[in-house]
This record gives C-alpha cells, sequence and structure tokens, in this order.
C-alpha cells in the first residue's frame, strides 16, 4: 500500500513480528513447545506456525530440541528458546560486597561472582564494578561484548537531576556526581541502575509473590527498611527517585527524628527495623546478643515462628513485632491503599506465617481498608534476580523484535 512503512501498524512485517514475539513468549514460559501447540496457543494455522518457526530458527532465536514421546502417532518436534541468543547481566551493590551474575536470554543464571569490599574507601568503585561484572562473565563463559545490558541495584537512588546517589550514605565511593560518567566510559555494554528495594519488587512481580499484579507494595526489612510501590505494572520513583524509603517515616512509638538523611534512619526503621527485634526480645525476658542485627533478628524471629506455641516470650516477640510494622504499614495503606503487600528481606520472611498473620490482624485494626499481606516468593538473591528480571525485559524486547 502506499504511504506505508515496514513498522507501519497492520502492515504483514509488523503482524509476523507480533506472532513471532507471542510465540517466543509462549516458549519461555512453557520451555519446550510443538508447532501444533504453538499454533494454537497463537490461534496460527499450520502452516502459518510452521513458516514462523522456520523464521525465528534462521534467525537464531528458537532451536529444535527433541521430540515428543509416549504418545499416540508419529512424534513431533519440539522447540525452545535458542538460550545463546543473548546474555544479560544485574549487580547488587551494598557496602560489604558486590554480587554479579550473568543471565541467558531465557532467565537461565550461567555465571556469579561475588567481590567481597569490607571497608573499602571511596575510591576504586568502577574498578570493583568492573572486576564483579567480569567475574560473572568469565564464569559464564562468554565475554562482555555477549552481555546486551546490566542493571546495577544499589540503595539510596540517583536522582535523575544531578546524578548523585541520594538516600544511601554508607556506600562509600558511589556519591561522586561523574560515576554514572565513568562506568559508561568502561563498560561495554549499556547499563541502568535502580534501587534495591525496587529490583526486589521486579523479581516478586516477574517470578514471585506478586506476579499477575499490576499494584502492589513491599516492605523490605534487612539492613535498612525500604519499600517499592507499583502502580499499574510500573514501578513509581518520585521526583528524587527517594520513593519507598519508609524508615524514615515518621511514626508513634518513637522519639522525632530530624535530619534523617544525616542520621540515616527515621521514625519507622527505629520503630520497626532489624535493631528492634533484640531489645523487643530482651523486653520479653529472652536473652540475645544485637549484632550482627540482621542475623540476630533472623534468627530470633525463626525461632518465634517454630517455637511461639510452646514457648510464651517467643509468642510475645512476634506480638509486638507484628505491632510495631502494622503501625507503619498503617500510615502507608491509609495513602496508597494497596490490594496486596508484600513482606520481604530476611527479618520479615524468617518470622514466616505466624509474623504474617498476625500483622494481618493488626493491620486491620489500624487500617481503613485489609490488603491481603503475603511473603516473599523470592528468597534467594532477590535485589539479584530483579536486576536480572528488568535487564533480561529490555533485551528481550531488542532481541525478539523481529520486525526490523
Amino acid at each position: 500500500m502506499a504511504g506505508t512503512t515496514p513498522g507501519t501498524p497492520g502492515t504483514p512485517r509488523v503482524l509476523r513480528a507480533m506472532n513471532d514475539r507471542a510465540a517466543l513468549d509462549l516458549l519461555l514460559e512453557h520451555g519446550t513447545l510443538s508447532r501444533t501447540r504453538i499454533g494454537k496457543l497463537t490461534g496460527l494455522s499450520k502452516p502459518t506456525a510452521s513458516q514462523l518457526l522456520a523464521r525465528l530458527e534462521a534467525a537464531g532465536l528458537v532451536v529444535a530440541t527433541g521430540t515428543t514421546e509416549g504418545r499416540p502417532g508419529p512424534n513431533a518436534q519440539l522447540y525452545a528458546v535458542n538460550a545463546r541468543a543473548a546474555y544479560a547481566a544485574g549487580l547488587d551493590v551494598n557496602q560489604f560486597r558486590i554480587r554479579a551474575a550473568v543471565a541467558d536470554i531465557t532467565g537461565e543464571i550461567v555465571g556469579e561472582y561475588e567481590l567481597r569490599t569490607p571497608g573499602r574507601s571511596a575510591t576504586g568503585v568502577v574498578r570493583q564494578v568492573t572486576e564483579a561484572l567480569d567475574g560473572a562473565v568469565k564464569a559464564a563463559g562468554i565475554t562482555g561484548e555477549d552481555v546486551r545490558r546490566l542493571v546495577i541495584g544499589t540503595p539510596g537512588a540517583f536522582d535523575p537531576a544531578t546524578g548523585r546517589l541520594r538516600y544511601a550514605s554508607h556506600l562509600p565511593g558511589w556519591h561522586s556526581p561523574t560515576l554514572l560518567e565513568e562506568l559508561a566510559t568502561v563498560l561495554p555494554m549499556p547499563f541502568e541502575y535502580e534501587n534495591d528495594v525496587n529490583l526486589v519488587a521486579v523479581a516478586e512481580q516477574r517470578v514471585g509473590a506478586a506476579r499477575g499484579h499490576e499494584d502492589f507494595f513491599l516492605l523490605w526489612n534487612e539492613a535498612g527498611m525500604g519499600a517499592a510501590l507499583v502502580l499499574g505494572g510500573r514501578l513509581h520513583r518520585g521526583f528524587t527517585g527517594g520513593a519507598g524509603e519508609v524508615g524514615f517515616l515518621p511514626v508513634p512509638g518513637t522519639p522525632l527524628v530530624r535530619q534523617v538523611t544525616k542520621a540515616n534512619s527515621g521514625g519507622f526503621q527505629e520503630l520497626a527495623g532489624v535493631q528492634s527485634v533484640p531489645r523487643i526480645a530482651r523486653a520479653a525476658g529472652i536473652e540475645t546478643s544485637e549484632q550482627p542485627y540482621v542475623t540476630v533478628a533472623a534468627r530470633l524471629l525463626a525461632h518465634a515462628a517454630a517455637a511461639h506455641d510452646e514457648e510464651p516470650p517467643y509468642a510475645e516477640l512476634l506480638d509486638r513485632y507484628a505491632e510495631r510494622l502494622a503501625i507503619g504499614l498503617s500510615s502507608i495503606v491509609a495513602v496508597l491503599d494497596p490490594e496486596l503487600i508484600v513482606l520481604s528481606g530476611d527479618a520479615l520472611v524468617a518470622g514466616g506465617e505466624p509474623l504474617r498473620a498476625r500483622v494481618q490482624s493488626e493491620l486491620a485494626d489500624l487500617a481503613p481498608s485489609r490488603p491481603r499481606l503475603v511473603l516473599s516468593a523470592v528468597r534467594r538473591s532477590p535485589v539479584l534476580r530483579g536486576a536480572l528480571e528488568s535487564a533480561l525485559a529490555t533485551t528481550r524486547d531488542e532481541v525478539f523484535d523481529t520486525s526490523r
């Protein structure tokens, strides 16, 4: 038709590309499928499905993996996404280490590396990033040029106006206004950066407890308290990237914290952060150390979850800690009215179902609405998993686009 271009909606090329992407997404979801099954799931005729698979195989996006067995009639050829079509990488950064991983286009992690960074100075961040990434790339048996995209997860957030990392004064070396430019110079692939708790929410939405939900709130509790808000399937980051820094939230039951960014703490952090758990335990008559806070809090809450029926002090620990969590969450619920709240991070996950049920009950008394609370379903390296899922989403959009 006159006036059309290869990218015009409704043209044969665009329609073919849409069918290609639908088939590739189905293969990612199911692992392997036959031509007949792909045709049924997409609504394509057998000849069209055959042409589609031949086209994707020629493009290196699909491979034949074997045949069906144990069914009447001739065995059918099975197809899968070519795992080697592209790779993506993620970094999870905190003050003690940088954890890196590489995943193939199917999402399978093929290389991991951890660089310990205790007591590091404010210099050498670029070198540490490249060293961690190179370690994961080497473990994957590929080169840096094979990685299509990298997502870096850090505490706090990079201010889009200044390029500086905010809300993470405990992360030395990451506050230089030229850091992102320096990284762009040395990294062989495009990269993005994201708040670590936001990436946990990405992981939960893609492969975890919030799968299928377009709107939810995630509360994270490890070294610090944080949160992520997903609206309409998209992360809400706020004007400076600081949306979700709920540790700074003023709450009843704690003294008012002023200059919160300098103190790197706030009311909700003081009330229900991991450092509060051993204090609550001692008040209930449980002998315990305080530090390391995350390890001690997780141990106490895990024991409470297992033994609260037989040991009243641990039941009291769960009751008092659940009340503190609900106090902060009730303010959030009053403003956001979320359908779903995901409890994540080592401390909250350790409390398990007994803690979740108590928070749910307390929240019913304190909040104007009753969102459903669920525990995290992504337990292993959720920040890193979220970074990989974010990098893979962009990589797949690029690699799976057959309209170009």
